[in-house]
């Protein structure tokens, strides 16, 4: 078939980042999806998502006109309670009556509650210029600071360790430089099905280069093939194997002197805490073998250059901000910072969820991670948006849940986002929404929150808007519409601003100033105070996406030298890049760090939340599988669901025997929070005593049995460490689907 257009963009699956061709037939239909091969990040390569699972974009099930509960009426007079109805519980609305309900209800919400009682969840699937427009509206208009996404639910332990010890939490090396590492450590991060084309790179670093590679992870994934050393610790001990490591490097005088002493601080404490951290000890505790332990600190302390590349498996923990803090550690020691090749690299999840924190994503900070109780950074903020703004931090993601059920929190506006897959303890989440006044949703498919909203707004796929994302290594690039939008759905932009103008238009109506945080608003106000709300109305004519960019970019010190004219030309750059004539920034701290000295943390072990018992006598983790993303939202409406149909339960062999299971049969997995019902892989890739549960299907949802504790630090929930137990079903046994999965024969 020959292409009526060829459109260059940015895959909208995961953090990589790779430069798309997306090849369109006259009938407005993506029929070929490959790679220029003269381009960064993949530099040809992609993986099965990007080649083959682009059809999502054109799926018959796709959202096209706004929609309105047909029980709407009866929740808002208290007639009935909140609860999940499928898409024919919906009738169509114009988009002039829904944006104008969901404007009057936001509004009504703040006159009575207060603007904190609203909060926002961005989206790490939407453009930098989406997410900063969104934001934009929950502070400068409706007052609050409760703004997050899915962030704080996979890497908010990497990004606040990174901050207490660096001061930045973004990536510090670049794609480019993979193929030529000396020394790596991958660890919690199943690379391979997770970062599919970053893999290729790595695997090509040891193949081709001779790099030492160490992987520490739980289970058996790929890379432990390619390994010098796998280090297969206990769920849940990352801080002891890392402490160990760190003791073994002090010593055997394996630190770099001079880069502790002329760019740390707090070495000195730091050392003394290490005393118990032996490889002796991490062995009892951890299963690894003293000699790996060893072996692993010197492969890593006496290279010349070295990095750290980490996944999940270390953030999503209540100890995730202690995990990311022990690596920075060792980092720290060794001097392997500031160079080509030497840095510490969280491998971010979504195609854009680093931009999304960029742009200001977060409950604490506005864009460029410039904190809301700062009074300089806020008064700047002011000014240029023409609105006084809440000087307090708001609230994250699993606290917006929590306090739906509280009734602290009475609107929630969702924007591609799916918090009823996502958020841990499942019934909990649903229990708290079903409390809400208002829930409006804004997505491309209906999801399993849509089906509590009130009103859903139909917005566009990657492939039908322009704009920018952020890729895992500060990447900032293009994003263009290939195709027209389907049906009557919008861009985000679009739809927030236009939103926005209605909001602000009727705050002029009721004579009030925009941004106030507390509660009813003046009524009567002077009229020098309600042109505010005329001001903000006109900050929201924006032409095009890049008209936003220049906006948020005049504001955020790291991105005023970069432009759409300048991606057009370069293809991206990298973040800082503070003039014109800047190169970019593919590694960061050559000089210095954001904090000036990096610091040295001591750190202590505690358990995780919840432990095997008789009771639950197995732990459960969750991840991702190759032919899957997220929630499964995308994937699961592409041809990649014939490929991997369903959820299995990895259960290691000696437990498969136990309980009398094999391959195919059924099981119920349940903990203290849930159950879900699924088929059984048997197989030696996760160890015993630990099964593994993807955490894309629904029907088998694994976020039904995990815990809600947080990291106290990060807010962050543990995804990877609760108690199940597995009880086989009599129910007929079948062929496992996915068995095509790398490394599911083993």
């Amino acid at each position: 078939m020959i292409a009526d257009h060829v459109t260059r963009s940015t895959c909208a699956y995961c953090g990589v980042g790779c430069q798309v061709n997306l090849h369109v037939n006259a009938e407005q239909v993506i029929f070929r999806v490959n790679a220029p091969h003269d381009t960064a990040p993949n530099y040809g390569r992609l993986c099965v998502k990007g080649r083959f699972g682009m059809d999502f974009v054109y799926h018959p099930s796709r959202l096209t006109t706004p929609l309105i509960r047909h029980d709407y009426a009866d929740i808002q007079a208290g007639r009935v309670r909140r609860g999940p109805l499928d898409l024919d519980g919906f009738r169509p609305l114009t988009w002039d009556a829904a944006l104008d309900l969901v404007a009057q209800r936001l509004i009504a919400i703040k006159v009575q509650h207060g603007g904190d009682a609203i909060a926002g969840l961005c989206s790490a699937k939407a453009t930098n210029e989406d997410n900063y427009v969104f934001q934009k509206l929950m502070r400068q208009l409706l007052g609050t600071n409760n703004v997050d996404h899915c962030a704080r639910l996979c890497h908010a332990g990497s990004v606040t360790g990174l901050q207490m010890a660096l001061g930045s939490s973004a990536m510090s090396n670049s794609i480019a430089e993979m193929p030529t590492l000396e020394c790596f450590i991958v660890t919690g991060s199943n690379t391979t099905e997770t970062h599919p084309v970053i893999a290729t790179f790595l695997k090509q670093a040891v193949r081709k280069n001779g790099a030492h590679l160490i992987v520490a992870d739980p289970r058996h994934i790929e890379l432990a093939d390619f390994a010098e050393v796998w280090l297969r610790q206990k769920p849940g001990t990352d801080v002891i194997l890392w402490q160990a490591l760190a003791h073994v490097i002090v010593r055997e005088a394996w630190y770099d002197a001079d880069f502790i002493r002329t760019r740390t601080e707090g070495f000195a404490d730091y050392i003394e805490s290490l005393e118990r951290w032996t490889p002796a000890y991490a062995q009892e505790m951890t299963g690894v073998p003293a000699a790996d332990i060893i072996k692993a600190a010197r492969l890593y302390a006496q290279a010349e250059r070295a990095a750290i590349y980490w996944g999940m498996g270390i953030s999503q923990s209540t100890h995730g901000t202690d995990n990311a803090l022990a690596l920075a550690n060792l980092a720290l020691m060794c001097g392997h910072l500031g160079a080509e090749g030497a840095g510490l690299n969280p491998l971010r999840g979504q195609n854009n969820v680093q931009g999304c924190s960029d742009a200001g994503g977060l409950f604490n900070v506005f864009p460029g991670y410039q904190r809301v109780d700062d009074p300089a950074i806020r008064a700047k903020f002011a000014w240029a948006w023409g609105a006084p703004l809440n000087p307090q931090p708001g609230l994250a993601t699993p606290e917006m849940v929590d306090g739906a059920g509280s009734g602290a929190l009475r609107a929630f506006y969702v924007m591609g986002e799916n918090p009823l897959m996502s958020e841990p303890n499942l019934a909990h989440a649903r229990h708290c929404l079903e409390n809400l006044n208002l829930i409006v949703c804004q997505d491309i498919f209906f999801n399993e929150t849509c089906a509590y909203a009130d009103i859903i707004l139909p917005a566009t796929s990657f492939a039908e808007k322009e704009g920018t994302f952020t890729n895992s290594d500060r990447r900032v690039q293009r994003v263009r519409a290939a195709i027209k939008p389907i049906g009557t759905a919008r861009a985000d932009w679009e739809i927030v601003c236009d939103l926005a103008g209605r909001v602000a238009q009727q705050l002029h109506a009721l004579g009030a100033a925009p941004g106030l945080p507390g509660g009813a608003l003046p009524a009567a106000a002077p009229d020098a105070v309600a042109d505010l709300a005329l001001g903000a109305l006109s900050s929201y004519a924006y032409d095009h996406p890049e008209a936003i960019w220049q906006e948020m970019a005049r504001l955020t010190p790291p991105f005023q030298g970069i432009s759409y004219d300048r991606l057009e030309k370069e293809g991206g750059v990298h973040w800082p890049c503070p003039t014109p004539d800047h190169p970019g920034s593919p590694y960061l701290f050559a000089e210095s760090f954001p904090r000036g000295r990096g610091k040295f943390h001591s750190l202590d072990f505690l358990q995780p939340h919840e432990l095997p018992d008789p009771d639950y006598p197995l732990i459960l983790s969750t991840g991702r599988v190759l032919f899957h993303w997220h929630g499964g939202t995308m994937t699961r409406r592409s041809k990649l669901d014939e490929i991997y149909p369903e959820a299995v339960v990895e259960v290691h062999p000696d437990d498969a025997l136990a309980l009398a299971v094999s391959s195919g049969a059924w099981v119920e997995l349940k903990s203290r929070r849930g159950r879900v019902e699924c088929k059984v892989l048997v197989t030696g890739r996760s160890p015993q005593g630990t099964v593994f549960l993807p955490f894309h299907f629904a029907e088998a949802a694994a976020n039904e049995l995990t815990l809600h504790d947080l990291d106290p630090l990060a807010k962050i929930p543990d995804y990877k460490v609760c108690a199940v137990r597995l009880t086989p079903l009599a129910r007929p046994g079948g062929a496992v689907s996915g068995v095509s999965s790398p490394g599911a024969r083993r």
